[in-house]
């Protein structure tokens, strides 16, 4: 949420240059905005100028051929889906749209918003996250200067991975005006196969076994009963050619057999279940989420840490991330999280919580002096440090 003094909606690159230029002469801090799915993440900012980057839409070049996109940063996430899905293909690392976890209606998620955010689903435990599907970038930095990163480039003068830096960065080092991004053909079939009624830790060993099997799964959730109002269900996924699939799916049949009934549902009921698990249906809609990820041997230290207060919760990712509508002492819960190996972030505050609580888990202190001056190399004068996370470093 912000408090906006004024709104520039550059249109092209060279009125985004102007535009950072502009407010580095003036002191004016500048708010990177996409669709605006995300705004209720982070803490109330004011007195910024947001930078809309809703102009920067289309897509520039798509060669389904080379499996390569590019497409400027502020066209609509569905936009992107939909174009590549007519060619039969995806983007693997199955990002979606935060919308719906702050009562919204799904549409607003940008493509540069997302990846700017580091957004990835329940694929991203087999197929990657974002940064491994970004080849590279175009992008301009606080000091009103012109980056172009990755994708043809071999190397690039400033020494960094600059796509790996941009995904997770959330707007904090540059704006980004157009992504090229790495896109995979669709599955041709795909299939769940689930069990009910596993306890937390039998399922996290479940899956871990299943990921570790030659059934070479695609997908791994646990929702506990508790969420479901009866039965936990512990649903994998199988996907790529029919012969396959079928042979991989008697893999796990085999091993799920060993922890009771397995069922197969059909196509719909196991897209609403993958639907339910990414938009977290199973969760209240309102109030504090935190998104905790951890080695998924580590969820049940997070489930012990929360269980006691009431938090509902679900896993994903094989258990390697952890939602969850905890309410209690944030700083418990990130000490449990950094003794399970992981860190916490909280998406969504609630009422009279999250006041004073940082987004992004704290890092050591050399961590958050590198991230510092990675910062200072593309921000120099700390415009886009608008206070949105707590963010410890301001310019000299």
């Amino acid at each position: 949420m912000m408090d906006v003094a004024d709104i520039l909606r550059p249109r092209d690159a060279a009125d985004l240059c102007a535009a950072v230029t502009d407010a580095a002469v003036a002191g004016t801090r500048l708010a990177i905005r996409g669709g605006g799915s995300k705004d209720g993440v982070g803490d109330r900012v004011r007195g910024v100028v947001r930078l809309d980057m809703t102009g920067f839409t289309g897509i520039v070049d798509y060669d389904p051929a080379e499996l390569v996109l590019t497409v400027r940063a502020g066209t609509p996430l569905a936009e992107v889906e939909a174009l590549v899905a007519g060619e039969g293909q995806m983007l693997a690392f199955e990002p979606f749209d935060h919308s719906p976890l702050f009562g919204r209606p799904r549409g607003a998620a940008t493509i540069g918003g997302v990846v700017a955010a580091g957004v990835a689903g329940s694929q991203r435990v087999s197929s990657g996250s974002a940064r491994d599907h970004l080849l590279g970038f175009t992008a301009v930095s606080g000091r009103g200067e012109l980056l172009v990163a990755g994708a043809r480039v071999v190397k690039n003068v400033t020494g960094y991975d600059l796509p790996k830096l941009a995904a997770g960065s959330w707007g904090r080092l540059f704006a980004m005006t157009e992504l090229t991004l790495k896109v995979l053909p669709c599955p041709r079939v795909r299939a769940t196969r689930r069990v009910e009624g596993l306890a937390p830790d039998e399922a996290v060993k479940v899956m871990a076994a299943a990921m570790g099997s030659q059934a070479e799964v695609a997908a791994a959730a646990h929702i506990p009963g508790a969420e479901r109002g009866g039965r936990s269900v512990t649903a994998l996924r199988i996907q790529g050619f029919g012969p396959s699939v079928t042979a991989r799916c008697a893999m796990i049949e085999t091993l799920l057999g060993r922890h009771g009934r397995v069922e197969a549902p059909d196509d719909a009921t196991a897209d609403a279940l993958w639907a339910a698990v990414r938009d977290l249906a199973p969760l209240p809609q309102d109030g504090p989420l935190w998104r905790v990820n951890v080695p998924p041997s580590g969820a049940p230290i997070i489930l012990a840490a929360i269980e006691p207060s009431g938090a509902q919760w679900l896993l994903d990712w094989a258990g390697g991330l952890v939602w969850t509508t905890f309410g209690g002492d944030a700083a418990a819960l990130r000490a449990a999280a950094a003794q399970a190996g992981g860190h916490a972030k909280l998406v969504r505050s609630g009422p009279g919580y999250g006041e004073g609580v940082p987004v992004f888990h704290p890092a050591t202190p050399g961590v958050a002096a590198l991230e510092a001056r990675i910062r200072r190399a593309f921000d120099p004068f700390g415009l886009f440090e608008t206070g949105r996370f707590r963010d410890t470093y301001h310019a000299d």
